[in-house]
């Protein structure tokens, strides 16, 4: 019998309401792990962590998880390996809800995700060989096939020169390649990411995400990771989801999310990304004209790659580029352009309106005389 029959006709054994969300709804097929009505209350706290987390997180992408600190990122991701025991709702991986797993079955599902942190959690007292096999000792894998692993994730990550080292003389760079190839030992289907990069330089981090990159292109791994940073999730992720007081507030594909952010919360945490107005600029707007002639001065936010003359044409007047730019998100270009229009003949409301025709977002920052 085909999937598509077999959904349709469920089994005694199958779940009737389950086997019809996913003929109605397809994407639901590809989640690698779902959040159903997800909450979690902590002892002692009034205000929930989590409450009605409803996600889908596909199989083989890379997923960021960001919000201000508080936010119940934390929370959410140890709810997958069930490190953090939900107070509401269902977690599932490959449509398999996790919470009635005993402790042999918790081991076995720990092992199929691998979890890398933000300051390491090396030991000391091994070489950078030992910390990679010692999950694999725990588990009882003979030596033979632990030091043939072993070799060939240090070779992944770049580190087979340091096998012998110890942590303490390795740099924090070197350290986290250390944390992943460890993550990676029980060959998992999901890579669990927590603040993976904080602790690590602007450099540093970049060669990080490549490294992530990389294993997610040749594994094939789902991975999840959460940040504050929105460079981080600009670079890596492929779809992102913004928390707020432990709620969802924002979801979407990177490059959607980026380029027109809806929420407050996501328009906050995106600000240090946009580039700042020239500080002469910033001393000149003022929030009304000063006189008939002022100019008013617009920020656009773009999808796309838009004809830039036929754009000042449309909004009439003199325009003025005063800052821009365009950068590549998802193979979807994503730019920011400062405007001064001055002696259009539309009124403030129109030319906004004009504007939005080729703006996923547009913004009135003041006037200049």
């Amino acid at each position: 019998m085909s999937q598509a029959r077999a959904l349709k006709a469920p089994t005694a054994h199958s779940t009737p309401a389950l086997a019809t969300e996913q003929v109605l709804r397809p994407e639901v097929n590809q989640a690698h792990v779902r959040f159903i009505g997800l909450g979690k209350t902590y002892p002692g706290q009034g205000q929930p962590a989590l409450h009605g987390i409803d996600l889908n997180i596909r199989r083989g992408e890379i997923f960021g998880i960001i919000g201000r600190s508080g936010a119940g990122k934390s929370s959410l991701l140890r709810t997958i390996n069930r490190l953090e025991q939900p107070s509401q709702g269902r977690v599932l991986i490959d449509q398999v809800d996790i919470a009635p797993f005993d402790e042999n079955q918790l081991v076995a599902l720990r092992r199929r995700i691998g979890m890398i942190f933000q300051h390491f959690n090396l030991m000391s007292a091994k070489t950078v060989w030992q910390n990679v096999e010692l999950p694999l000792k725990v588990a009882g894998v003979g030596k033979p096939e632990r030091q043939r692993k072993v070799r060939e994730l240090l070779e992944l990550v770049g580190l087979t020169d340091k096998h012998h080292v110890y942590p303490a003389q390795l740099s924090g760079g070197q350290k986290q390649r250390v944390g992943i190839a460890r993550a990676l030992v029980h060959d998992p289907e999901i890579l669990l990411c927590d603040e993976a990069t904080s602790a690590l330089d602007p450099e540093t981090t970049a060669s990080i995400l490549e490294l992530l990159r990389d294993i997610n292109a040749r594994l094939g791994l789902t991975v999840v990771l959460i940040t504050h940073e929105m460079a981080v999730i600009r670079d890596i992720c492929h779809r992102v989801v913004v928390l707020e007081r432990g709620a969802v507030v924002e979801q979407g594909e990177v490059w959607q999310v980026f380029g027109a952010p809806r929420h407050d919360v996501t328009r906050t945490l995106l600000a240090p990304l946009q580039a700042r107005l020239p500080a002469s600029l910033q001393a000149s707007l003022r929030a009304s004209p000063g006189s008939q002639s002022a100019a008013v001065v617009l920020r656009l936010q773009l999808v796309g790659e838009p004809q830039l003359s036929e754009l000042f044409t449309d909004l009439g007047g003199t325009v003025r580029l005063l800052q821009g730019g365009i950068e590549t998100i998802g193979e979807h270009a994503l730019g920011q352009l400062i405007l001064a229009v001055r002696g259009s003949p539309l009124g403030t409301a129109q030319l906004l309106e004009r504007a939005r025709r080729w703006a996923a977002d547009v913004e009135v920052l003041g006037h200049v005389d």
